[in-house]
Order: C-alpha cells, then sequence, then structure tokens
C-alpha cells in the first residue's frame, strides 16, 4: 500500500471509508462519545468490543419476557430459555472452524479452562508438565498452577514456560516446536493463545497442534483474542479443546457467556471423564431427574449449569452481524487498517513508538502493539495524557501502547485521527 502524502491523509481515508462494502456496520454500533458529544476514537475492542445497536432490545425482550411469563419463560418465551445456548452453536462454529455439534456457549472463560483441563489434563507417570508462554494471561497461569496443585504437582517443576529469544518480543513457531519435541515424554498439554494478549501475536494453532500430537501431548487454546479477529479451523487443524470469552471481538459485553470447544473425536468416544452437572444431561430427559447421566449430544455434555440469559442475550444481536460481513471480507479490511496504521505511526512517530506485533500482516489480527522508545522517562506522562484524550486504547505496563482497529466498526477516518492524536500526545510529552 502507497501512503499518501501528509496534505491528502485526510482525502485519502475518507475515499477507503467510502468505497468500503462493510462501512455500513458501524452504524449497527453504538459509538461511545465525549463528555461534550464528539465521537471517541475507540481503538480498544481487544479489551471490551462496542455494543451493537441491537443489544438493547434483546436484552430488554429477555427481561419482558421475565417480567410477563416468569418460570414459563423456560418453554414459552420467543427463544425458550431451556434452548438459549443452543441458537449460538452454528455462529459460533462458523467462526471457530468447527461443527455446530463441537461448540457451545457457557460461563466465562477461565471457568471453561477449569472444566476442559479437567478432562484434558490427565497426568500420568512421567507425563504429566504442561507447557504455556512466559507471557501468558494472568488468569490462564492461576487456572494452569491451580490444576496441577489439584493433582498434587508443583507447579515449580510441572509448569515450564517458553519466552521469546533474548532481545526479541514475539515467539518463533520453530522454538515452540523445539520446546515441544525437547519436553517429550514428560509433557502431557500444551495451552497456548490463539492471539498474545500483550504484543497481538497471532500463532500458527495448525504447527502448534501437530507438533503436540506428534508428541504425544494433547494441546488446547484460549481464543480470547482469536474468536471474531482472525480466521480459525479448530476441527480440520484437529485441534483437542479450546475457550473464549465474548466481550472482546465478539461485542457481547461486559461479563458476557463464554464459549468453548471440544473436537469430536474426544466426545464421540465418551471414554474422557467430565465434569457434568444438568446441564450436561440430554435436554429430551434432562427433568426426569434421572440419577444416571445421560449425555448431550457434543459439546454441550461439557455444559454443567443452565445458561445465564441476561448474559448470553447480547450474542444475538452480535453473531448476525458477523454472517452478514463474513470472515473473509471482515479479514481483509482487518489487515487494510493495522496496515494503515502502521504506516501512519511510522511516518508520524517512529522515532518515538517501536511496532513489535510484527510487520508482516500473517503474524497478527486486529491489534498493534508499540513500544515508547524512552518509556522510563515519559510512560507516566504519555498514559495521564492518553487517559485525558478522545483516544480510547490500551496501555500496559511498563510501556506497551495497543491499538486495535475493529473492522466491524472501526474506519480508515479513525485510524488517521488516532494516528494524529497519539502524534499530538508524544509531542507535548517530550
Amino acid at each position: 500500500m502507497s501512503a499518501p502524502g501528509p496534505e491528502r491523509h485526510l482525502q485519502w481515508a475518507r475515499a477507503q471509508d467510502q468505497a468500503d462494502p462493510l462501512a455500513h456496520l458501524r452504524s449497527r454500533f453504538a459509538i461511545p462519545r465525549a463528555a461534550e458529544g464528539n465521537a471517541l476514537l475507540y481503538l480498544c475492542g481487544h479489551s471490551l468490543g462496542l455494543a451493537p445497536i441491537d443489544a438493547r432490545a434483546t436484552l430488554m425482550a429477555e427481561i419482558s419476557a421475565w417480567e410477563q411469563l416468569g418460570v414459563l419463560g423456560h418453554e414459552a418465551a420467543a427463544v425458550p430459555w431451556i434452548d438459549y445456548a443452543e441458537q449460538f452453536q452454528p455462529a459460533l462454529a462458523q467462526l471457530a472452524g468447527a461443527h455446530s455439534d463441537e461448540v457451545v456457549a457457557m460461563n466465562s472463560l477461565s471457568i471453561n479452562l477449569h472444566l476442559l483441563l479437567a478432562s484434558f489434563y490427565r497426568p500420568q507417570g512421567v507425563r504429566r508438565a504442561i507447557l504455556i508462554e512466559a507471557g501468558a494471561f494472568s488468569s490462564d497461569r492461576h487456572v494452569v498452577s491451580a490444576q496441577l496443585a489439584w493433582h498434587g504437582l508443583d507447579p515449580a517443576h510441572e509448569l515450564i514456560e517458553l519466552a521469546p529469544r533474548a532481545g526479541e518480543d514475539l515467539l518463533r513457531t520453530e522454538d515452540i516446536e523445539a520446546r515441544i519435541a525437547e519436553t517429550g515424554p514428560r509433557l502431557a498439554l500444551v495451552l497456548w493463545p490463539g492471539v498474545q494478549f500483550r504484543t497481538g501475536q497471532w500463532f500458527d494453532l495448525a504447527r502448534i497442534t501437530h507438533a503436540a500430537h506428534a508428541a504425544g501431548a494433547l494441546v488446547g487454546f484460549d481464543l480470547a483474542h482469536a474468536i471474531g479477529n482472525v480466521p480459525l479451523a479448530l476441527h480440520a487443524q484437529k485441534v483437542d479443546f479450546a475457550a473464549w470469552c465474548s466481550y472482546k471481538y465478539l461485542n457481547a459485553g461486559p461479563g458476557a457467556i463464554a464459549g468453548a470447544f471440544i473436537h469430536q473425536r474426544h466426545w464421540q468416544r465418551r471414554e474422557r471423564p467430565w465434569l457434568a452437572g444438568w446441564w450436561s444431561h440430554e435436554r429430551s430427559s434432562r427433568f426426569a431427574m434421572s440419577a444416571q447421566l445421560e449425555p448431550a449430544h457434543g459439546a454441550a455434555a461439557w455444559a454443567v449449569s443452565n445458561p445465564p440469559i441476561f448474559a448470553a442475550a447480547p450474542l444475538r444481536a452480535s453473531l448476525p452481524l458477523f454472517a452478514q460481513a463474513g470472515m473473509t471480507a471482515l479479514r481483509a479490511k482487518s489487515v487494510a487498517l493495522t496496515d494503515y496504521l502502521a504506516a501512519l505511526l511510522e511516518e508520524f512517530a517512529g522515532h518515538e513508538l517501536q511496532l513489535i506485533t510484527g510487520a508482516d500482516a500473517s503474524l497478527r489480527g486486529c491489534q498493534l502493539s508499540l513500544r515508547l522508545r524512552d518509556a522510563p522517562q515519559r510512560a507516566e506522562r504519555v498514559r495521564e495524557a492518553l487517559a485525558r484524550s478522545r483516544l480510547v486504547c490500551d496501555w500496559r505496563e511498563p510501556d506497551i501502547l495497543r491499538l486495535a482497529p475493529v473492522p466491524l466498526y472501526n474506519r480508515f477516518e479513525d485510524v488517521l485521527l488516532a494516528a494524529l492524536e497519539l502524534q499530538r500526545i508524544l509531542a507535548d510529552q517530550r
């Protein structure tokens, strides 16, 4: 992409927005505004996605059903609450690259990881180590450490963490493969992110899965920053399991219902143990209250409890937008937006910001992470200035700035104005 001259930046960005086949989707979202009424430059979908305009109506419809029907809403609501989670399976499967019966909407991300690890982390003999990345999101590390302790194992010995090479920010796929092979017979499980939360690196799930299976281990992925962001093919790549939240790129709101994937080869045999509850029971006989569990079909057998309706309803507003746009078009726009943002930041502030996500678009999703080059002297001032500005992004201590132009609702003009705002802040805080 050839960048236009400074005097034509705004004209160029607006021309791209006018030609954008997805531009109409922006009107389907509530854009946050400053106190004076101006739209904020929201590049923070990697942390919390924006509210679909229809989310209020879908949520209020369920509150109205509760008011009007009470308990009868389980069967008589427009979308019966008993089957509520099932409506999301086709759309989630499309985004995950899975069969509909391999996915389930349930619980929260960390709870789902615990439930899945209860099934897929089964230490035996010397094969009891878990491999994660050294920069894993803290909740994932806590979950893994707790699982090891639950089995009476010491995380200091059985938790293996892989960091990037010295002086590098991104992990090389060949280094992940080498560590998996090197750990070999003592490796029970690999738990890896689809996209790394701090750097925005998009990992090669197929190669990691193949390496883990070749070593005799199972593999699962935390897709919190990946689903709805990058194309996924969990079934074809033979991923064992995955989990995600729905409040980032899926735009389902804070505390929204999460999701999980279990490859069909694991639930078809019914040989793998799992923690069950009444929603794990086959729907047709669930309320017979039998002492004998009759497992629900597919991944639904891992659903312990009935879904939280109010935490699930906004997905009814969000998921149809993905189907309308198509992941191919969303991915193409995502690459164009991040390429444009990277080019602008290099032009406007390349001597002050270092792009750590990587120049290769195939290694990233919507998110660009940047390091403030002289952070020790200016980090606090820049962070405070950002908090006062119209640019909504994310700061990670001590020196990382994360910006995510989301193709469902961000424009090329947003990207330009954000880059100009950041340039202004950096100049003011020198």
